[in-house]
């Protein structure tokens, strides 16, 4: 090769080099910072994979930042810090806390609108759209992973303590009877444990009895809500629970999603937790397993009513750049396709947040072919809302939910009753409200 031959191959060798350099340079980073562990991990880290594939642009970084409430701790933080991520993950008892941080988040409808991507908040279901929705009719975040508690059972044990494996108990006395029998038949020390102990056992034990959570509709119409959790109901269920807990039938299992690994592991034989439970059920369960409503008190007018959601919504930080906001829209785009909503809601147990995604997945025969994973669906249309069960929001939930949680261990733990319990939790729950009220007000 001569001189003349080998100067335009170093100079083609340069110029590819800094057209890689410089496309390497104009990629915008996106940081998501989410609470997804297990399978639903796999899933996040899909979907940032398969966005990133589909375009040059833009790259989203999946970080995981601890459970819930780690996460948004790390996020306000890094806020204050100058630092946010792009994008956060928050649980919807933290909705009200983030609707109150001005000039912490920029509205999704405002990022979609001035990105110039179609984004209609219509096209959800309004039981999950009205939850990030101010009142004015402005959404606030991006609906991603919505759930509802339901009942598991792990139908090889109930067989063998002589239990309908096709049948469910669908009250809480009929829980306790199959409790009873798996303790005594000795099939199982664990008969009956649950997750999220506040969002089962006070938020959608509440909704599904068509009893209220507190005052001004659950705190959807005002800041000025008062609890009303200490009711003769919720003092009934409360109570129920510590004394099957002194019998061994129901087994604590910590205040967050811990209890599901005592299911899956073939401990417990019974759970409630979230309907998205279920892609880590069907990773790790080695037994065949029932998905049913959640138990009620049949003596109850009107239960069961509908239940309410859990999961989590995208916010969008604020303080970033137009391009990179640009970048979030797109992948705010990319994740609304009806295909893909079809595909995490199948492959999660999370609910199809739309209408669309929800035909899909039926049209495809998915529940005929899957029993059990349409019950989430069916217990949130169980019957219209109304103020006591169309959901709530609460101002510093997610600390008041600790304190509901730390009334409840210390119940559990024989240091009071059910009455004293939850007097405890809505006069400190009041406490915390008035503090937020006081505070977004100034």
């Amino acid at each position: 090769m001569n001189r003349h031959s080998i100067r335009v191959v170093r100079l083609a060798v340069a110029g590819a080099l800094f057209a890689f350099a410089a496309g390497a340079q104009a990629q915008v980073e996106i940081q998501w910072w989410h609470s997804m562990t297990g399978a639903l991990n796999d899933r996040v880290n899909d979907f940032a994979k398969g966005f990133n594939e589909s375009q040059k642009d833009y790259k989203v970084v999946p970080v995981y930042k601890g459970a819930y409430p780690e996460s948004m701790a790390a996020a306000i933080a890094a806020f204050r810090a100058g630092n946010a991520p792009h994008i956060l993950q928050v649980f919807e008892v933290g909705t009200a806390t983030m609707m109150g941080a001005k000039g912490a988040i920029v509205p999704v409808q405002q990022v979609m609108t001035g990105a110039g991507e179609k984004f209609d908040p219509k096209a959800y279901i309004p039981s999950v759209a009205g939850y990030y929705t101010t009142s004015k009719g402005q959404m606030l975040s991006f609906p991603f992973n919505s759930s509802t508690a339901v009942f598991y059972y792990n139908k090889d044990m109930f067989e063998k303590a002589g239990i309908d494996p096709n049948r469910a108990p669908a009250t809480w006395p009929e829980v306790m009877a199959a409790a009873a029998r798996i303790k005594t038949s000795g099939t199982s020390q664990c008969a009956y444990t649950t997750g999220w102990p506040s969002w089962v056992h006070v938020e959608n034990f509440s909704a599904w009895h068509n009893v209220p959570i507190a005052t001004r509709e659950n705190g959807m119409a005002g800041l000025d809500t008062v609890f009303q959790i200490n009711s003769p109901l919720h003092v009934r269920h409360w109570n129920n629970l510590k004394e099957w807990a002194g019998k061994g039938y129901f087994t604590y299992g910590g205040r967050t999603n811990q209890a599901e690994a005592k299911f899956y592991s073939g401990e417990c034989a019974m759970l409630t937790s979230s309907s998205a439970a279920q892609a880590n059920i069907n990773r790790n369960a080695k037994f065949k397993y029932g998905v049913a409503f959640m138990p009620y008190y049949a003596d109850v007018a009107g239960a069961p009513q509908n239940s309410i959601i859990g999961g989590a919504s995208l916010w969008v930080m604020s303080g970033k750049k137009p391009n990179e906001y640009k970048g979030v829209a797109k992948f705010f785009t990319y994740l609304a396709n009806p295909a893909r909503q079809a595909q995490w809601h199948q492959t999660t147990g999370y609910l199809p947040i739309t209408p669309v995604a929800y035909d899909l997945t039926k049209n495809a025969g998915f529940y005929e072919k899957n029993p059990g994973t349409d019950v989430s669906v069916r217990q949130m249309l169980n019957k219209p809302p109304t103020a006591n069960s169309k959901g709530l929001r609460f101002g510093s939930f997610v600390q008041i939910r600790d304190m509901f949680q730390e009334e409840f261990e210390n119940m559990l733990a024989g240091k009071q009753d059910a009455k004293t319990a939850l007097d405890n939790s809505v006069k400190r729950g009041n406490e915390m409200l008035r503090r937020f009220q006081k505070t977004t007000k100034e």
